[in-house]
């Protein structure tokens, strides 16, 4: 396995530029390639913009102008102690949208960064005209699940771990980062995923100061703020403010992080069209572990003339392979 500091991970070379984006008050490093409509690529937990590594080309060769943004608190971007509710994070990506001089923008988000993605569209609707989820449920069908289904919350145990303090920041970094590397394969449906070299990209990245600290801010908020009243007021907005855009949900169907029923559901929220895909034999990571399906199934989805409106499953069992 290579070693790599954190600043070598960050500024990794490639087929695309490196910028810093200013927005929203902060800063954000992000890697561009392309020309044509704009598509804003959204990392989640625990990885940082290298994860689109094989996406920003093959989008950017499509047609499309791309930005593969390190999100607050990640990677090269500011790492600042506070803004880690969903109510400033979805302006950050409203704000870094209008920076690259767009008005709107296709979104597609993985992890946390599908969820922020659906807080965009929802509560920031005019910036974002597409958004492609990747292993997210839309944010309230996702607390329904972690209050509801017993088998959901065993899977995010972790996140309970990440509400005591100092503990879980130490333990992520320990040993350079080497539970950022268990994560990764336990939550993987590919054996072979990630290989030593992929896995020393995250660990590295993992080790840019206070990253470790920012990211759990991420899920600090979203547990803690359950019963808040800021919390609150976010359940009620996102369910008063439906996603009018197209959307299409893409899910691993053995994944074992966010498990594939706590996902479907999540059409209720979007009033606009709506297509779900779950990929068989895929875990948590369907860009990583099946990059060349994935990235032809967003493509095909760009491309449509009609937005794709499937039927909407509203029974998990029978779309778990479909």
């Amino acid at each position: 396995m290579t070693d790599y500091s954190p600043e070598e991970a960050v500024a990794v070379a490639g087929p695309w530029t490196h910028r810093d984006i200013a927005a929203n008050g902060a800063r954000f490093h992000a890697v561009t390639a392309g020309d044509g409509p704009l598509v804003v690529l959204l990392h989640g937990f625990p990885t940082y913009w290298w994860t689109w590594r094989a996406l920003i080309p093959t989008l950017a060769d499509a047609g499309y102008r791309v930005a593969a943004v390190d999100l607050r608190g990640y990677g090269g971007s500011d790492h600042p102690p506070r803004g880690y509710d969903m109510f400033t994070l979805s302006k950050d990506v409203a704000a870094i949208i209008r920076s690259l001089g767009d008005p709107d923008a296709t979104v597609i988000g993985h992890g946390m960064g599908g969820i922020l993605g659906w807080t965009a569209a929802a509560l920031e609707p005019e910036s974002v005209n597409r958004l492609v989820a990747i292993s997210a449920p839309h944010p309230v069908r996702m607390r329904e699940a972690i209050l509801g289904d017993r088998a959901q919350l065993a899977a995010m145990s972790y996140v309970i771990g990440f509400q005591r303090p100092l503990i879980p920041e130490r333990q992520l970094t320990a040993n350079n980062a080497e539970r950022i590397e268990t994560y990764l394969r336990t939550w993987s449906g590919d054996p072979a995923w990630p290989d030593p070299d992929t896995a020393a990209h995250f660990r590295a990245a993992f080790e840019v100061n206070a990253t470790a600290h920012c990211s759990l801010e991420y899920f600090r908020w979203a547990f803690r703020s359950i019963p808040r009243a800021d919390g609150r007021r976010f359940k009620a907005d996102m369910i008063a403010n439906p996603v009018v855009r197209p959307v299409l949900q893409i899910h691993g169907a053995i994944d074992r992080s966010v498990l594939p029923r706590s996902a479907l559901g999540s059409n209720r929220f979007a009033i606009g069209p709506y297509a779900w895909r779950a990929m068989p034999n895929v875990g948590h990571f369907p860009h990583e572990e099946a990059p060349a399906q994935t990235h032809q199934l967003i493509l095909d989805w760009l491309a449509s003339e009609e937005p794709w409106n499937d039927p909407r499953p509203t029974d998990g069992h029978a779309a778990l392979g479909a």
